[in-house]
Protein backbone atom coordinates (compact mmCIF):
# COMPACT_ATOMS: atom_id res chain seq x y z
CA UNK A 1 0.00 0.00 0.00
CA UNK A 2 1.34 3.82 -0.88
CA UNK A 3 0.62 4.80 2.53
CA UNK A 4 3.08 2.40 3.97
CA UNK A 5 5.63 3.71 1.75
CA UNK A 6 7.79 6.01 4.63
CA UNK A 7 6.06 4.11 7.72
CA UNK A 8 9.44 2.30 8.06
CA UNK A 9 11.34 6.14 8.36
CA UNK A 10 11.33 6.74 12.09
CA UNK A 11 14.86 7.80 13.15
CA UNK A 12 16.77 10.68 11.82
CA UNK A 13 20.32 12.71 12.94
CA UNK A 14 19.41 16.07 12.08
CA UNK A 15 18.01 18.48 15.29
CA UNK A 16 16.89 21.46 12.60
CA UNK A 17 18.59 20.53 8.92
CA UNK A 18 17.34 24.03 7.86
CA UNK A 19 20.96 24.82 10.14
CA UNK A 20 23.26 22.90 7.47
CA UNK A 21 21.16 24.92 4.20
CA UNK A 22 22.68 27.94 2.09
CA UNK A 23 20.27 30.29 3.45
CA UNK A 24 20.71 30.19 6.92
CA UNK A 25 21.90 33.30 8.62
CA UNK A 26 23.80 31.99 11.45
CA UNK A 27 23.49 34.28 14.44
CA UNK A 28 27.62 34.45 14.91
CA UNK A 29 30.07 34.21 12.74
CA UNK A 30 33.25 32.29 13.15
CA UNK A 31 36.38 32.10 11.96
CA UNK A 32 35.70 36.20 10.50
CA UNK A 33 36.71 38.03 13.50
CA UNK A 34 39.34 40.39 11.53
CA UNK A 35 36.87 40.93 8.64
CA UNK A 36 34.33 41.89 10.80
CA UNK A 37 36.42 44.51 12.24
CA UNK A 38 37.21 45.82 9.22
CA UNK A 39 33.78 46.18 8.16
CA UNK A 40 32.53 47.72 11.43
CA UNK A 41 35.27 50.39 10.76
CA UNK A 42 34.45 51.00 7.38
CA UNK A 43 31.24 51.72 8.14
CA UNK A 44 30.91 53.68 12.05
CA UNK A 45 30.44 57.32 10.50
CA UNK A 46 26.30 55.78 10.29
CA UNK A 47 26.37 56.06 14.10
CA UNK A 48 27.33 59.78 13.79
CA UNK A 49 24.93 61.01 10.93
CA UNK A 50 27.99 61.44 8.57
CA UNK A 51 28.21 60.21 4.81
CA UNK A 52 28.80 56.28 4.89
CA UNK A 53 31.94 55.00 3.29
CA UNK A 54 31.62 53.30 -0.03
CA UNK A 55 32.97 49.04 0.98
CA UNK A 56 33.85 46.57 -1.56
CA UNK A 57 33.92 42.81 -0.47
CA UNK A 58 36.19 40.04 -2.62
CA UNK A 59 36.34 36.57 -2.45
CA UNK A 60 35.47 33.22 -3.57
CA UNK A 61 32.23 31.93 -3.41
CA UNK A 62 31.73 30.04 -0.11
CA UNK A 63 33.84 32.21 1.96
CA UNK A 64 31.51 34.31 3.92
CA UNK A 65 31.07 37.66 2.33
CA UNK A 66 27.50 38.06 1.50
CA UNK A 67 26.84 36.14 5.80
CA UNK A 68 29.16 38.67 6.58
CA UNK A 69 27.17 41.41 5.39
CA UNK A 70 24.14 40.53 6.10
CA UNK A 71 25.67 39.87 9.89
CA UNK A 72 27.05 43.71 9.78
CA UNK A 73 23.65 45.31 8.31
CA UNK A 74 21.52 43.68 10.91
CA UNK A 75 23.84 44.96 13.79
CA UNK A 76 24.31 48.09 12.57
CA UNK A 77 20.42 49.18 11.84
CA UNK A 78 19.99 47.54 15.96
CA UNK A 79 22.40 49.99 16.81
CA UNK A 80 21.70 53.20 15.19
CA UNK A 81 17.89 52.63 16.66
CA UNK A 82 20.04 53.32 20.14
CA UNK A 83 21.80 56.10 18.53
CA UNK A 84 20.29 59.42 18.99
CA UNK A 85 23.15 60.85 16.59
CA UNK A 86 22.34 58.68 13.63
CA UNK A 87 19.68 59.09 11.52
CA UNK A 88 17.52 56.46 10.24
CA UNK A 89 19.06 53.50 8.10
CA UNK A 90 17.40 51.89 4.92
CA UNK A 91 19.48 48.80 3.52
CA UNK A 92 18.60 47.38 0.20
CA UNK A 93 20.15 44.78 -0.90
CA UNK A 94 20.52 43.21 -5.25
CA UNK A 95 22.24 40.62 -7.10
CA UNK A 96 23.20 42.31 -10.04
CA UNK A 97 23.76 38.94 -11.83
CA UNK A 98 22.97 39.88 -15.68
CA UNK A 99 21.28 42.88 -15.02
CA UNK A 100 21.21 46.54 -16.33
CA UNK A 101 21.68 49.39 -14.62
CA UNK A 102 18.35 50.17 -15.07
CA UNK A 103 16.91 47.32 -13.85
CA UNK A 104 18.96 47.59 -10.74
CA UNK A 105 17.83 51.61 -9.71
CA UNK A 106 14.46 50.25 -10.59
CA UNK A 107 14.52 47.45 -8.55
CA UNK A 108 16.16 49.51 -5.79
CA UNK A 109 12.96 52.25 -6.70
CA UNK A 110 10.45 49.74 -6.01
CA UNK A 111 12.51 48.55 -2.64
CA UNK A 112 11.61 51.85 -1.26
CA UNK A 113 8.36 52.57 -2.14
CA UNK A 114 5.53 51.20 -0.17
CA UNK A 115 3.32 48.12 -1.08
CA UNK A 116 0.37 50.31 -1.96
CA UNK A 117 2.00 52.68 -4.61
CA UNK A 118 2.75 51.93 -7.76
CA UNK A 119 6.01 49.92 -9.42
CA UNK A 120 8.27 52.07 -11.11
CA UNK A 121 8.00 50.69 -15.14
CA UNK A 122 9.99 47.69 -16.51
CA UNK A 123 10.50 50.09 -19.56
CA UNK A 124 9.69 53.55 -21.46
CA UNK A 125 12.11 55.90 -19.11
CA UNK A 126 16.10 56.00 -19.69
CA UNK A 127 18.39 55.23 -16.75
CA UNK A 128 19.00 59.20 -16.29
CA UNK A 129 15.11 59.25 -15.35
CA UNK A 130 15.17 56.19 -13.56
CA UNK A 131 18.32 57.96 -10.95
CA UNK A 132 16.18 61.20 -10.62
CA UNK A 133 12.78 59.11 -9.56
CA UNK A 134 15.52 56.93 -6.96
CA UNK A 135 16.96 60.36 -5.79
CA UNK A 136 13.74 61.90 -4.94
CA UNK A 137 12.46 58.39 -3.51
CA UNK A 138 15.25 58.79 -1.15
CA UNK A 139 14.84 62.36 -0.51
CA UNK A 140 11.25 62.47 0.68
CA UNK A 141 12.31 59.02 3.40
CA UNK A 142 15.96 61.02 4.36
CA UNK A 143 18.23 59.06 6.25
CA UNK A 144 21.22 57.15 5.21
CA UNK A 145 21.00 54.16 2.54
CA UNK A 146 23.40 51.61 1.93
CA UNK A 147 22.64 49.96 -1.26
CA UNK A 148 24.03 46.12 -1.06
CA UNK A 149 25.23 44.76 -4.75
CA UNK A 150 25.87 41.34 -4.64
CA UNK A 151 27.84 40.07 -7.67
CA UNK A 152 28.41 43.66 -8.92
CA UNK A 153 30.97 42.56 -11.49
CA UNK A 154 28.30 40.93 -13.44
CA UNK A 155 26.24 44.06 -13.72
CA UNK A 156 26.47 45.13 -17.52
CA UNK A 157 27.72 48.65 -16.89
CA UNK A 158 28.95 49.03 -13.25
CA UNK A 159 30.81 52.30 -14.20
CA UNK A 160 27.48 54.18 -14.68
CA UNK A 161 26.28 53.59 -11.06
CA UNK A 162 29.79 53.52 -9.25
CA UNK A 163 29.64 57.19 -10.57
CA UNK A 164 26.63 58.35 -10.38
CA UNK A 165 25.69 57.11 -6.85
CA UNK A 166 28.77 58.11 -4.43
CA UNK A 167 28.30 61.84 -5.76
CA UNK A 168 24.49 62.48 -6.18
CA UNK A 169 25.09 64.28 -2.77
CA UNK A 170 27.94 66.35 -3.99
CA UNK A 171 25.89 66.78 -7.02
CA UNK A 172 23.10 68.07 -5.09
CA UNK A 173 21.02 65.11 -6.50
CA UNK A 174 20.21 64.31 -2.52
CA UNK A 175 19.64 67.09 0.09
CA UNK A 176 17.84 65.07 2.91
CA UNK A 177 19.56 61.50 2.43
CA UNK A 178 22.96 60.06 2.37
CA UNK A 179 24.21 56.75 0.39
CA UNK A 180 27.03 54.43 0.59
CA UNK A 181 27.49 51.64 -2.18
CA UNK A 182 28.51 47.79 -0.62
CA UNK A 183 29.86 46.03 -3.67
CA UNK A 184 30.51 42.27 -3.33
CA UNK A 185 32.53 40.69 -6.05
CA UNK A 186 34.26 37.19 -6.69
CA UNK A 187 36.34 39.18 -9.48
CA UNK A 188 39.53 40.48 -7.34
CA UNK A 189 40.36 42.36 -10.54
CA UNK A 190 36.97 43.93 -10.58
CA UNK A 191 38.52 47.05 -9.46
CA UNK A 192 41.04 47.71 -12.15
CA UNK A 193 38.38 47.42 -14.74
CA UNK A 194 37.03 50.57 -13.59
CA UNK A 195 37.57 53.89 -15.13
CA UNK A 196 39.70 56.22 -13.70
CA UNK A 197 37.09 58.76 -12.69
CA UNK A 198 34.90 56.08 -11.12
CA UNK A 199 37.80 55.46 -9.05
CA UNK A 200 38.85 58.59 -7.74
CA UNK A 201 35.19 59.20 -7.27
CA UNK A 202 34.40 55.57 -5.05
CA UNK A 203 37.25 55.77 -2.38
CA UNK A 204 36.16 53.01 -1.35
CA UNK A 205 37.31 50.69 1.60
CA UNK A 206 38.52 46.90 0.50
CA UNK A 207 37.89 44.02 2.24
CA UNK A 208 39.09 40.87 1.09
CA UNK A 209 38.24 37.75 2.25
CA UNK A 210 40.20 34.84 1.92
CA UNK A 211 39.43 31.06 1.39
CA UNK A 212 39.33 28.97 4.88
CA UNK A 213 41.71 26.45 5.78
CA UNK A 214 40.98 23.09 7.07
CA UNK A 215 41.21 24.39 11.04
CA UNK A 216 38.73 27.48 10.49
CA UNK A 217 36.36 24.98 8.49
CA UNK A 218 36.50 22.21 11.82
CA UNK A 219 35.25 25.04 13.73
CA UNK A 220 32.74 26.10 11.68
CA UNK A 221 31.51 22.97 10.98
CA UNK A 222 31.29 22.11 14.90
CA UNK A 223 29.23 24.73 15.23
CA UNK A 224 26.54 24.44 12.69
CA UNK A 225 27.06 20.69 13.88
CA UNK A 226 25.92 21.54 17.54
CA UNK A 227 22.86 22.78 16.64
CA UNK A 228 21.97 20.96 13.66
CA UNK A 229 22.40 17.36 15.02
CA UNK A 230 20.96 15.55 17.46
CA UNK A 231 23.65 14.61 20.09
CA UNK A 232 26.26 11.89 19.26
CA UNK A 233 25.42 11.90 15.69
CA UNK A 234 28.93 12.50 14.41
CA UNK A 235 32.43 11.38 14.84
CA UNK A 236 34.95 14.21 15.40
CA UNK A 237 36.99 12.74 12.36
CA UNK A 238 33.95 13.07 10.13
CA UNK A 239 33.76 16.93 10.93
CA UNK A 240 37.52 17.05 10.23
CA UNK A 241 37.61 15.04 6.97
CA UNK A 242 34.55 17.13 6.00
CA UNK A 243 36.94 20.71 6.16
CA UNK A 244 40.02 19.09 4.82
CA UNK A 245 38.35 17.75 1.76
CA UNK A 246 37.21 21.19 1.43
CA UNK A 247 40.35 23.20 2.31
CA UNK A 248 41.88 21.43 -0.45
CA UNK A 249 39.29 22.14 -3.13
CA UNK A 250 38.07 25.27 -2.70
CA UNK A 251 38.04 26.42 1.17
CA UNK A 252 34.20 27.02 1.19
CA UNK A 253 32.48 26.83 3.94
CA UNK A 254 29.57 26.35 1.89
CA UNK A 255 30.57 23.22 0.21
CA UNK A 256 32.16 21.83 3.60
CA UNK A 257 28.68 22.37 5.30
CA UNK A 258 27.50 20.42 2.06
CA UNK A 259 29.61 17.51 2.97
CA UNK A 260 28.70 17.34 6.14
CA UNK A 261 24.94 17.25 5.29
CA UNK A 262 25.18 15.07 2.59
CA UNK A 263 27.00 12.94 4.85
CA UNK A 264 23.83 13.09 7.19
CA UNK A 265 21.82 11.73 4.81
CA UNK A 266 24.08 9.23 3.33
CA UNK A 267 24.54 8.00 7.30
CA UNK A 268 20.37 7.67 7.53
CA UNK A 269 20.04 6.00 4.19
CA UNK A 270 22.62 3.35 5.52
CA UNK A 271 20.76 3.07 9.20
CA UNK A 272 23.97 4.39 10.88
CA UNK A 273 23.81 6.16 14.66
CA UNK A 274 26.55 8.58 13.75
CA UNK A 275 28.63 10.53 10.49
CA UNK A 276 31.91 8.65 9.78
CA UNK A 277 34.20 9.04 7.47
CA UNK A 278 33.29 6.37 5.35
CA UNK A 279 29.84 8.78 4.97
CA UNK A 280 32.05 11.50 4.32
CA UNK A 281 33.98 9.78 1.76
CA UNK A 282 30.30 9.05 -0.01
CA UNK A 283 29.31 12.65 -0.03
CA UNK A 284 32.13 14.06 -1.69
CA UNK A 285 32.00 12.26 -4.89
CA UNK A 286 28.10 13.63 -4.30
CA UNK A 287 28.71 16.75 -3.71
CA UNK A 288 31.58 17.71 -6.32
CA UNK A 289 29.06 15.66 -8.88
CA UNK A 290 25.97 18.48 -7.80
CA UNK A 291 28.07 20.90 -7.42
CA UNK A 292 29.96 20.75 -10.82
CA UNK A 293 26.89 20.24 -12.48
CA UNK A 294 25.29 23.20 -11.07
CA UNK A 295 28.35 25.51 -12.49
CA UNK A 296 28.40 23.69 -15.29
CA UNK A 297 24.94 24.80 -15.88
CA UNK A 298 25.81 28.42 -14.83
CA UNK A 299 27.79 28.93 -17.96
CA UNK A 300 27.35 30.27 -21.50
CA UNK A 301 27.16 27.71 -24.30
CA UNK A 302 30.34 28.38 -25.39
CA UNK A 303 31.63 28.17 -21.96
CA UNK A 304 30.26 24.81 -21.84
CA UNK A 305 31.95 23.68 -24.63
CA UNK A 306 35.34 25.27 -24.14
CA UNK A 307 35.11 23.06 -20.86
CA UNK A 308 33.83 19.86 -22.42
CA UNK A 309 37.02 20.39 -24.82
CA UNK A 310 39.19 20.67 -22.29
CA UNK A 311 37.91 17.31 -20.59
CA UNK A 312 38.83 15.47 -23.80
CA UNK A 313 42.26 17.09 -23.68
CA UNK A 314 42.40 15.69 -20.28
CA UNK A 315 40.95 12.28 -20.78
CA UNK A 316 43.22 11.72 -23.91
CA UNK A 317 46.69 12.96 -21.42
CA UNK A 318 46.98 16.16 -23.76
CA UNK A 319 46.55 19.07 -21.01
CA UNK A 320 47.75 21.19 -19.74
CA UNK A 321 47.15 22.74 -23.86
CA UNK A 322 47.59 25.91 -25.28
CA UNK A 323 44.94 28.14 -25.96
CA UNK A 324 45.35 27.32 -29.35
CA UNK A 325 44.99 23.39 -28.87
CA UNK A 326 41.89 24.07 -26.19
CA UNK A 327 40.60 26.21 -29.34
CA UNK A 328 41.04 23.03 -32.22
CA UNK A 329 39.44 21.06 -29.49
CA UNK A 330 36.79 23.23 -28.97
CA UNK A 331 35.81 23.74 -32.67
CA UNK A 332 35.54 20.14 -32.41
CA UNK A 333 33.31 19.78 -30.06
CA UNK A 334 31.14 22.86 -31.47
CA UNK A 335 30.87 21.38 -34.50
CA UNK A 336 29.73 17.68 -33.31
CA UNK A 337 27.31 19.68 -30.96
CA UNK A 338 25.86 21.03 -33.90
CA UNK A 339 26.72 25.03 -32.85
CA UNK A 340 28.69 27.11 -34.43
CA UNK A 341 31.93 27.76 -32.65
CA UNK A 342 33.74 31.44 -31.87
CA UNK A 343 36.01 31.97 -34.74
CA UNK A 344 38.53 33.83 -33.24
CA UNK A 345 41.03 33.15 -30.90
CA UNK A 346 40.89 35.89 -28.91
CA UNK A 347 36.90 35.42 -27.89
CA UNK A 348 38.61 31.94 -26.81
CA UNK A 349 41.21 33.21 -24.67
CA UNK A 350 38.27 35.74 -22.56
CA UNK A 351 36.20 32.75 -22.16
CA UNK A 352 39.28 30.79 -20.53
CA UNK A 353 40.26 34.14 -18.51
CA UNK A 354 36.93 34.38 -17.29
CA UNK A 355 37.00 30.07 -16.60
CA UNK A 356 39.97 30.52 -14.98
CA UNK A 357 38.34 33.11 -12.37
CA UNK A 358 35.46 31.27 -11.56
CA UNK A 359 37.57 27.97 -10.45
CA UNK A 360 37.34 25.73 -13.73
CA UNK A 361 40.63 25.91 -15.07
CA UNK A 362 44.10 26.09 -13.68
CA UNK A 363 46.36 28.04 -15.21
CA UNK A 364 50.35 28.25 -15.19
CA UNK A 365 52.28 30.63 -17.65
CA UNK A 366 55.42 29.04 -19.69
CA UNK A 367 58.07 31.05 -21.26
CA UNK A 368 59.97 29.57 -23.93
CA UNK A 369 62.20 32.34 -24.87
CA UNK A 370 62.64 33.99 -28.10
CA UNK A 371 61.74 30.76 -29.75
CA UNK A 372 58.10 30.66 -28.50
CA UNK A 373 57.38 33.35 -26.33
CA UNK A 374 55.65 33.51 -23.11
CA UNK A 375 52.20 31.48 -23.27
CA UNK A 376 49.60 30.52 -20.85
CA UNK A 377 48.61 26.43 -20.74
CA UNK A 378 45.62 25.39 -19.31
CA UNK A 379 43.69 22.13 -17.60
CA UNK A 380 40.76 21.82 -15.76
CA UNK A 381 40.41 21.85 -11.87
CA UNK A 382 37.57 19.69 -11.64
CA UNK A 383 37.00 15.95 -12.67
CA UNK A 384 36.78 15.40 -16.59
CA UNK A 385 34.99 12.59 -16.26
CA UNK A 386 31.54 14.64 -14.10
CA UNK A 387 32.21 17.54 -17.24
CA UNK A 388 31.60 15.18 -19.83
CA UNK A 389 29.06 13.11 -18.02
CA UNK A 390 27.09 16.63 -17.30
CA UNK A 391 27.75 17.67 -20.50
CA UNK A 392 25.88 14.83 -22.19
CA UNK A 393 23.01 14.60 -19.28
CA UNK A 394 22.78 18.77 -20.77
CA UNK A 395 22.77 17.68 -24.45
CA UNK A 396 20.02 15.22 -23.53
CA UNK A 397 17.68 17.51 -22.19
CA UNK A 398 17.67 19.85 -25.06
CA UNK A 399 16.63 17.33 -27.67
Amino acid sequence: MSEDLFSDITDTLFENKAILSEEYQPDEIVEREDEIDAFRSALKDVLFGRNPSNVFIYGKTGVGKTAVTEYIMTALKAEVKRRDDADDLHVHFRNCNDDTVYRTVRALINSIRRDDREPFPETGHSTAHALETLYEEMDSNGGTYLFVLDEIDHLSDPNTLLYELPRARANDHLTASRVGVIGISNNYAFRSSLSPKVKDTLMEKEIAFSPYDADELRSILMTRAEKALIEDAWDDSAIKLAAANAAKDTGSARQAIDLLREGGDVAEENGASEITDEHIEVAVDRVQRGRVENKLRDQTMHGQLILEALAKLEVGGSTPAKSKQVQQAYVRVAEGRQQDPLTTLKSIQNHLADLTMLGFLERTEHNEGRAGGAHYQYELALDPTIVLETRDAIEAESM
